[in-house]
């Protein structure tokens, strides 16, 4: 649907923000940033997640100044407590005890770099999310799966855990991990994409008969 204008890099080893990439039609190479994830104090889960998606995308345009590199961070938010990935079994149950029959925000920052045309935007979506209620054992038995484990938190739409959802508002690609329609936006505001528009075939010309 769309083709690159120059290289784009993915600061993410997340493979649903590499398929969003790829129904896109947008080749990628995927370089995984390793930057400390610590929220610092008193700071806003929007905040933590937007610091978050540019910090991982300059670590990586530092190296690659001909490439857009997009960063991203997703994290869930109740009450402005943030929950990221669980540590363990124990905090993922926890998590999910948390979050049953409430509403919470799911933050996903995002950062498009391009260091040789000085781009540089960090932007961030909110999507609300409904739980609903479930007795512990059927928690647990999520936990069980394994799916929670690597999902800010502890649970994934896409998959298993769309059981828990009742409902939701906004971006039902950003609760996934990518704002997709916002992200295209601002790649087509910098002509770092533009849309596949394929060449128009010739007719056949065919001889008059009589």
């Amino acid at each position: 649907m769309f083709i690159a204008n120059c290289p784009i890099i993915l600061a993410s080893a997340s493979p649903r923000r590499q398929e969003f990439l790829s129904l896109l039609g947008l080749p990628h190479q995927t370089i995984p940033a390793a930057i400390d994830e610590t929220p610092e104090a008193g700071e806003a889960p929007v905040a933590f997640a937007r610091r978050m998606a540019a910090a991982k995308a300059e670590q990586v345009a530092t190296t690659h100044p001909e490439a857009c590199v997009i960063g991203a961070d997703t994290v869930v938010d109740l009450d402005q407590t943030i929950f990221g990935k669980p540590r363990d079994r124990r905090e993922a149950l926890s998590t999910l005890q948390a979050l049953q029959g409430q509403t919470h925000q799911v933050i996903t920052g995002f950062a498009v770099i391009l260091r040789h045309r000085n781009i540089k935007e960090a932007e961030a979506a909110t999507s609300l999310v409904t739980f609903d209620t479930f007795a512990v054992e059927v928690l647990q038995a999520y936990v069980d799966s394994g799916e929670p484990m690597d999902k800010a938190g502890a649970y994934g739409i896409q998959g298993i855990g769309s059981f828990l959802i009742r409902s939701i508002t906004g971006s039902c690609s950003n609760v996934v991990g990518l704002p997709v329609n916002a992200v295209v936006q601002v790649l087509l505001n910098h002509a770092l994409i533009q849309p596949y528009s394929p060449p128009h075939s010739i007719p056949e010309q065919h001889p008059d008969t009589e």
